[in-house]
């Protein structure tokens, strides 16, 4: 009995997940999380529309990037579902209209929680890296840090890691004073 071989997570495997969790395929193996908590959302979401106001292709006011959340890349046998991802638009001029990209992204970002932070630190940067990813920012909500990596010959080179309320210039997205203090949900204050 313990020798038996288990068969390798297949799309159809996700595509029956209820949908009220994350799904994702590594080396074979599926991945199944809850949905964020609402702290990670509310992080998600703010960054989101600070990009997306000031990149996305035909909205932003510098544009030259499609701005994504949440989406389904389809990367060799893995499938992986960042919180946000970029791509420039000289690498992908016109959005797919299939429900996954199968082109990697320029830039992925993902907000640590419990449940995902050893794949969000150790698996899914060895897909992106494999893929050629360039650019990966990590914010921890729990540290309130924001930590900004770009590859180098296959490897996560650090760029920088901020905390609290720091105004950044992140690569790949210089172009924009990102104030993390906006990110940080605040505790009422006592009246």
């Amino acid at each position: 009995m313990g020798n038996e071989t288990k068969r390798p997570a297949t799309y159809e495997d996700l595509l029956a997940l209820p949908e009220h969790v994350v799904g994702q395929i590594i080396d074979g193996e599926l991945i199944v999380m809850p949905r964020p908590a609402n702290l990670h959302a509310v992080i998600y979401s703010r960054l989101l529309a600070d990009l997306n106001g000031t990149f996305e292709h035909e909205r932003g006011r510098l544009g030259g990037w499609w701005i994504v959340g949440e989406p389904e890349l389809h990367l060799g046998r893995d499938v992986l579902v960042p919180d946000i991802a970029g791509w420039r638009i000289e690498r992908m001029p016109d959005v797919p209209v299939a429900p996954y990209f199968t082109l990697a992204p320029d830039w992925v970002c993902e907000v640590l929680s419990p449940s995902t932070r050893a794949l969000d630190r150790k698996r899914k940067p060895e897909v992106h890296a494999r893929e050629g990813v360039g650019h990966m920012w990590l914010v921890d909500p729990e540290s309130r840090t924001l930590e900004v990596l770009q590859q180098q010959d296959g490897q996560w080179a650090p760029r920088g890691t901020w905390s609290g309320d720091a105004c950044v210039r992140a690569a790949p997205f210089e172009e924009l004073e990102l104030n993390l203090g906006t990110l940080w949900l605040r505790k009422p204050q006592a009246p």
